[in-house]
C-alpha cells in the first residue's frame, strides 16, 4: 500500500478528483509560513508521517474506490483479516502513528479534505458533520484547545487562500465546533461535535 501511494504521489495524484488533487497540492507542495509564539514569521511544512497518512486516506477511497471492509480486505498483506471480525458495514480507515508525530494535524487536514470533498464533488458520500471522541479527559482538553475557535483551521495552512484553483475556500468553510457540554445551535452548512468516550458509555 505505501508503495502504491508513492508512486500515485510521483505521478502528481493521478486519478484523484479535483477537490483532493487541488488540496494535496496546497498542503504538500506549496510554500508555507505560520506565526511562531515568538510572533516571527517561521516556513512550514507538514511532516512526511502526516503527508503519507492523509495521502493514503484519500488514495484509498478516490483511487482504489474503498467503501467498505471488503473492498479493503486485498491490502491485507497477512491474510489474517476476514469480513466477519468486522459487523458494520460502513467504511472504516484507520491511521496508526506514534505519539506526538501529529494525528491532530492528520485529523484536521481530513477532516478539512472530507468538507469540502463534500461541499465541491457532486454525489459525495463524505460529511460536512463530525463526531470526534477523545480517549479520556486529558487528550479531551488537548483537543478542545487546538480546536477551539477553528484556529488549528487557521493557524495551519489548512484551508486554501481564497481564489486558490476557483473556490473561495476560507469563504466556504462554514463549519461550527461543538464542545462538549456546551452544545450549540445546529448548523445546515456543517459541525464539529468534540467529547469524550465516557459520554459514550454513560449513553
Amino acid at each position: 500500500l505505501r508503495k502504491r501511494v508513492q508512486e500515485w504521489r510521483d505521478q502528481n495524484y493521478e486519478g484523484a478528483n479535483e477537490t483532493s488533487r487541488v488540496l494535496l497540492n496546497w498542503w504538500f507542495k506549496e510554500t508555507h509560513t505560520i506565526y511562531g509564539a515568538d510572533g516571527n514569521v517561521h516556513p512550514f511544512q507538514y511532516y512526511f508521517a502526516q503527508r503519507e497518512a492523509v495521502e493514503t486516506v484519500i488514495w484509498l477511497y478516490d483511487v482504489s474506490g474503498a467503501r467498505n471492509k471488503y473492498d479493503l480486505l486485498p491490502f491485507d498483506s497477512l491474510g489474517r483479516v476476514s469480513p466477519n471480525m468486522f459487523d458494520e458495514d460502513w467504511l472504516r480507515l484507520v491511521i496508526k502513528m506514534a505519539t506526538g508525530s501529529g494525528k491532530t494535524k492528520v485529523m484536521s487536514l481530513l477532516l478539512a479534505w472530507s468538507y469540502f470533498h463534500k461541499l465541491y464533488e457532486p454525489d459525495s458520500e463524505l460529511s460536512r458533520n463530525f463526531l470526534l471522541i477523545t480517549p479520556n479527559i486529558i487528550v479531551l482538553e488537548r483537543i478542545k484547545a487546538v480546536f477551539d475557535g477553528l484556529k488549528i483551521f487557521y493557524q495551519d495552512p489548512i484551508l486554501p487562500d481564497n481564489g486558490y484553483e476557483g473556490h473561495n475556500w476560507r469563504d466556504d468553510f462554514q463549519i461550527t465546533l461543538h464542545l462538549q457540554d456546551e452544545l450549540t445551535a445546529i448548523s445546515s452548512t456543517g459541525n464539529i461535535f468534540l467529547t469524550n468516550i465516557h459520554r459514550v458509555y454513560e449513553g
